[in-house]
């Protein structure tokens, strides 16, 4: 019998199916964005899109959250063991179960779609999006507190969720019985549905265009590419072996035990793999995180190391190998619970980040901010219904090694917006007191690490209040000789007598009508000397508010005068300032 050779693929084809791929994804993230019901996928875009192949491997992705360029093929894997070949034509499947599939946790619904090409299964459209609740313990399903899944909201294994086009309304029923929100929750859940059947229809008239057998082999070719420029670049860093760790404040559960997240890189030719057996064990608390997920971030440090423009498919993940011990915080054993998943991951970032410096220091950075959000849950002054205010809060990004840190930013895989104050005060029963920037928040450095932000509210009915954030008590690292970030804060009715600090973690605070609360964000650590920063640039500094004259001279060496009312850098002062600043740190370094 003879074989069946793969058809050529020319230079000019695979740009334009590949061009075409990209856009695809981008028209079902524009649609996800559109038809949200929430404030989380409308607002927040905490969701992605992605095409994958009939194995489950990514074929392209909508880069918005980068770790589900992970979670994808495990929750499509899912439904291929499950439902093999009684996958059909007008089929849907849901997924949210962490340890079943690759869902972050099971807040982040995960809607998929087969796509068939004469008869023959194609691939896979679908759509990971966060929802406002699932039920459990706390509004919005993520308990700082939870001690396993079980604590963490509905978890659905692989379920038809479509026959024939026919939505299977006995699963909806199920999920709406289970939320706070099953309004948000089935509107988000239909606009996935909407957005994967919009892929079907675009990749279906680009199999029409090109074929199925051109198209295949396209999808192969890409994955190829993207290895081979991967590897390409490993073979260029010098060989070595390189560690690096990072610590979690805690894991919501031990309050004085802080999560260590440890790699060792290991670099020999063209082969590149990351270690991280030497981590913490898992945790009692939702600070674990699943191994797709550990593999998606790796890939996500690489991108930004290597080329931000590289394609995002399968064959990013192909090119590199990872180990993650068993029954430890990046390999938990079922049923540890993953809720508060991401201030982990920001750590595993941080490290893997610090042990290739040594390989690509002209890309080094600063620690950032990390990730946090806050959970509301009450009813709604305007609609007497249930509600629940779920925003992601950002900080200050760490410097780089020629620029300074973005401030009032998401950083690294987080990557999502935070809502306008109009649509928070329109839709929920609170009004924003404050919304700037931290003054002194970014780390001091020949660059400055990026400022933090104070968000303040009043809150004007009874509601539930949780958080789930990072650096608050360990701060974001500087660099090169810079210096840390302001690390972050939570408050309860601030500067009165009944004024209370949670801890980094938190569920189910009893908020009142009248109670005023404050998120303080992280600064961004600075990178290199400070006293090597321009005069100049620290004068701008004060004069947009961003340091105070006194952290000038007490942390550069500048010394600020007035002069007409107008700040202005006093040379001569500052000459000697940045002097004795020299001699004291020599001191202070030899007795080190």
């Amino acid at each position: 019998m003879g074989t069946h050779s793969p058809p050529h693929v020319d230079a000019v084809d695979l740009e334009v199916v590949k061009a075409s791929l990209s856009g695809i994804v981008q028209e079902m993230q524009n649609s996800l964005f559109r038809t949200g019901f929430s404030t989380i996928v409308r607002e927040s875009q905490d969701a992605s899109c992605a095409l994958m192949n009939r194995k489950g491997e990514v074929v392209a992705q909508h880069v918005v959250l980068p770790l589900h360029i992970g979670a994808f093929p495990a929750c499509c894997r899912a439904v291929i063991e499950e439902f093999g070949d009684d996958i059909a034509e007008g089929d849907a499947f849901l997924i949210n179960h962490p340890y079943q599939g690759g869902s972050p946790h099971a807040p982040d619904m995960a809607v998929l779609s087969p796509v068939f090409h004469g008869g023959e299964l194609i691939g896979f459209c679908g759509s990971i999006a966060h929802k406002s609740d699932i039920g459990g313990p706390v509004p919005g399903s993520c308990s700082g507190q939870a001690r396993e899944v079980f604590n963490e909201g509905l978890q659905l294994p692989a379920v038809r969720y479509q026959r024939a086009f026919a939505p299977a309304r006995d699963i909806e029923r199920i999920i709406a019985a289970n939320s706070r929100t099953p309004e948000l929750v089935l509107g988000d859940m239909r606009g996935q549905l909407g957005a994967d059947r919009l892929g079907e229809r675009r990749l279906g008239e680009l199999l029409g265009k090109y074929g199925k057998d051109k198209i295949l082999a396209c999808w192969e070719r890409l994955f190829e590419i993207s290895e081979t420029r991967l590897k390409a670049t490993f073979a260029e860093w010098k060989d070595g072996r390189f560690e690096a760790e990072r610590f979690v404040d805690d894991d919501g559960i031990d309050l004085n035990t802080p999560v260590r997240i440890h790699v060792v890189v290991e670099k020999v030719g063209d082969r590149l793999h990351f270690d991280f057996s030497g981590s913490a064990d898992q945790t009692k608390g939702p600070a674990n995180v699943r191994p797709p997920l550990v593999q998606a971030a790796c890939a996500y440090c690489l991108i930004s190391l290597i080329d931000p423009a590289l394609y995002v498919c399968q064959g990013l993940l192909t090119a590199f190998t990872i180990t993650a011990r068993e029954a430890s915080v990046l390999n938990p054993r079922f049923p540890a619970p993953v809720n508060t998943y991401n201030p982990t991951v920001h750590a595993l970032v941080d490290a893997v980040y610090d042990a290739l410096s040594h390989v690509v220091p002209d890309k080094v950075r600063a620690d950032g901010s990390g990730s946090r959000s806050i959970i509301l849950g009450g009813r709604n002054t305007y609609t007497g219904k249930g509600y629940v205010q779920y925003e992601i809060i950002a900080g200050g990004a760490g410097a780089r090694a020629s620029k300074d840190g973005a401030s009032g930013i998401t950083v690294n895989q987080s990557n999502a917006m935070i809502a306008p104050v109009e649509i928070i005060e329109s839709e929920f029963p609170t009004r924003l007191m404050r919304f700037e920037l931290i003054k002194d928040s970014g780390g001091a450095g020949r660059f400055r690490g990026g400022l933090g932000i104070v968000r303040e509210y009043l809150n004007l009915e009874d509601a539930r209040f949780s958080i789930r954030s990072m650096k608050h008590l360990i701060p974001p690292n500087g660099c090169a000789g810079g210096g840390t970030g302001r690390p972050g804060d939570i408050w309860i009715n601030p500067g009165t007598p009944q004024a209370k600090r949670l801890p980094t973690r938190y569920a189910d605070y009893p908020l009142r009508k009248g109670d005023i609360f404050r998120l303080d964000t992280p600064g961004g650590g600075g990178y290199g000397d400070p006293l090597a920063r321009e005069p100049e640039r620290v004068l701008a500094d004060v004069e947009e508010g961003y340091i105070s004259a006194e952290t000038a001279e007490r942390q550069y060496g500048v010394v600020i005068e007035s002069n007409s009312g107008r700040p202005t850098v006093d040379a001569e002062a500052t000459t000697a300032r940045r002097k004795q600043m020299q001699i004291n740190n020599t001191r202070v370094n030899r007795r080190g």
